[in-house]
């Protein structure tokens, strides 16, 4: 009883439902579900990591077929756009730009020569 309520649950999403197609009664469904949901919980969800990877495949193949063969340009570019971010090659979603001010050369070496000149403390508790 315990499995199908696992399988019914992933099937579901419903811990109640699941547990009244597991065969248990109206009357404790919905204590007894919640109570396996928890119990089986690692159970719940090494199984729908499996139908996720056994689903894979099959949807990668949809995914090709509409890019190739879809009437809508906008669904073909949609599904283009899928195959290349689960690729790992998703754009950028934003580019964010700095303004930086114009320093001449000789300005940045006077203030690089001050910086070297200026005499850095030791850290304390630096053994001399």
């Amino acid at each position: 009883m315990q499995e199908k309520f696992v399988e019914h649950f992933i099937a579901t999403g419903n811990a109640t439902k699941a547990a009244m197609l597991a065969g248990y009664s109206e009357k404790t469904a919905h204590v007894k579900g919640c109570q396996l949901k928890k119990r089986f919980a690692a159970d719940i969800l090494e199984m729908t990591q499996q139908m996720m990877v056994d689903a894979t495949p099959r949807a990668m193949h949809i995914l090709k077929e509409l890019s190739e063969n879809a009437t809508s340009e906008s669904v073909k570019l949609a599904a283009v756009k899928d195959i290349l971010d689960r690729a790992g090659l998703k754009p950028v979603d934003r580019v964010e730009t700095t303004n930086i001010e114009q320093t001449s050369t000789s300005e940045l070496r006077r203030e690089l020569e001050s910086l070297m000149s200026e005499e850095i403390p030791e850290p304390i508790g630096t053994l001399n």
